[in-house]
């Protein structure tokens, strides 16, 4: 398959209302976006798999939710006051900014052409920083926070306790994340305002090094299970001169994005022992772990996969999508747009469409959708040709379409049709929620 370009998923996210510009009426606020009826769906579908995948299904990793604003004192202990910047060069020319790293500076400006008229690099720290309470001085600074990890750090000793979890554990979270980025783009893939996955996982020293290879394949797997084609994914070890302050070893599963190339999906951390430390040491508390069975005490090492949710959704967005040629109902071939999507991720599991819009069909229809909706995210759907609203819920990757027809009013069935194969097939209404179960 060759990739679609990011415009064309650009353009369906918008057409659709999966995801449009946030503030589109004031002109938009850059890189900022707002997800839609179904990309509010697709985007809860991700969540959930990766919560399923890494705590309701395992008996060794807890849930936590912890403040989006924290001390202050958490992002000096953990390094991002002194140390989370990137290098901010600006074009005296037109004052356009962009990390140094992003640019050549031997060349001319990426925006208006001239030079090279560079400033000289400046560190640039991408914390937004906001005031609590009614004084805006620097007594009063709080920060929203970059990442969602510290959170777990910070109260690993309260969770431990009161989980009654043995290392080796796992603390996982889901949040918003706030970074401001010199130079944000490429549709969803870098923002200033994104939602993380973050989990950490506890373990003894001495045994980092396969948990961490562990931790590798389980992530790698989640992806290839819901779909995403093995020759679009890779991992890269980061080299020694990349690596962040706390990180013994990193690699990152990257996805070959259309225009984009590879690029970094989630990162798979060693981070050591170095933020339970970071926080014992400047709170005075003692984050140490006792393992009673061996009669031993130490800070655990932590193997952290962190991922946003916008990305695997970007990708799996393009991975699924498909232009095909298909048979319409009167014989003709013509060109149909289809999300491939696995079906835990679909927003819409199944679309009731009457025939038309006739008197009789509607109220049957209605109620069969209504039966339907407490089972699954149902769609229902009266506008148009039949052909027309197949193809409206191939494009948003609808695995399953039930169409009420006359004849429905008289032998109580009703024909599915298959998102993928096109297939369809005569079912008992009674029938028909057990049937669509065993699908999805």
């Amino acid at each position: 398959m060759s990739f679609v370009s990011i415009d064309t998923i650009v353009n369906l996210c918008k057409r659709r209302g999966i995801v449009f510009p946030s503030s589109e009426i004031y002109g938009g606020l850059r890189s900022a976006w707002d997800w839609g009826p179904l990309g509010i769906e697709l985007k809860r579908n991700v969540k959930n798999e990766w919560w399923k995948a890494l705590v309701h299904s395992r008996d060794d990793i807890v849930g936590l939710e912890s403040s989006i604003l924290m001390s202050p004192k958490v992002w000096e202990a953990s390094g991002h006051v002194a140390t989370f910047t990137d290098p901010l060069v600006e074009c005296t020319n037109c004052h356009k900014r962009f990390r140094a790293d992003h640019v050549d500076l031997a060349k001319a400006c990426p925006n208006c052409g001239q030079g090279p008229t560079w400033t000289d690099p400046r560190q640039f720290n991408l914390m937004f920083k906001t005031h609590m309470g009614p004084v805006e001085d620097s007594a009063h600074i709080v920060y929203l926070r970059p990442e969602t990890a510290q959170g777990m750090f910070v109260d690993f000793m309260t969770v431990q306790q009161t989980s009654r979890k043995k290392i080796p554990f796992g603390i996982a979270q889901q949040g918003k994340s706030f970074r401001n980025e010199i130079t944000p783009g490429n549709f969803v893939f870098r923002t200033r305002e994104f939602e993380q996955m973050e989990m950490e996982f506890f373990v003894k020293p001495g045994t980092d090094e396969q948990w961490h290879k562990y931790w590798l394949d389980e992530r790698m797997n989640w992806y290839l299970d819901l779909g995403i084609n093995k020759e679009h994914l890779r991992l890269r070890q980061h080299d020694a001169d990349e690596l962040s302050h706390y990180a013994k070893d990193t690699y990152d599963i990257e996805y070959e994005f259309p225009s984009m190339g590879w690029s970094e999906l989630e990162g798979i951390a060693n981070r050591t022992d170095f933020d339970l430390k970071a926080h014992a040491a400047h709170s005075g508390e003692d984050l140490s772990y006792y393992d009673s069975e061996t009669d031993e005490r130490y800070v655990p090492y932590v193997i952290e996969p962190a991922v946003g949710v916008e990305r695997p959704t970007f990708a799996f967005l393009i991975d699924s999508y498909r232009e095909e040629e298909a048979p319409t109902a009167s014989g003709k071939v013509e060109k149909r747009t289809v999300l491939k999507i696995d079906k835990r991720l679909a927003p819409y599991k199944v679309a009731v469409l009457p025939l038309s819009k006739n008197a009789d069909l509607a109220p049957a229809s209605e109620k069969l959708a209504a039966e339907v909706r407490r089972h699954f995210v149902c769609d229902f759907d009266v506008t148009g040709s039949i052909g027309k609203r197949y193809r409206r819920q191939d494009e948003v990757g609808t695995p399953f379409c039930v169409t009420f027809d006359f004849d429905s009013l008289e032998d109580n069935q009703v024909t599915v049709r298959d998102r993928d194969s096109m297939e369809q097939e005569r079912i008992p209404i009674e029938g028909l929620v057990e049937f669509l179960g065993k699908r999805l």
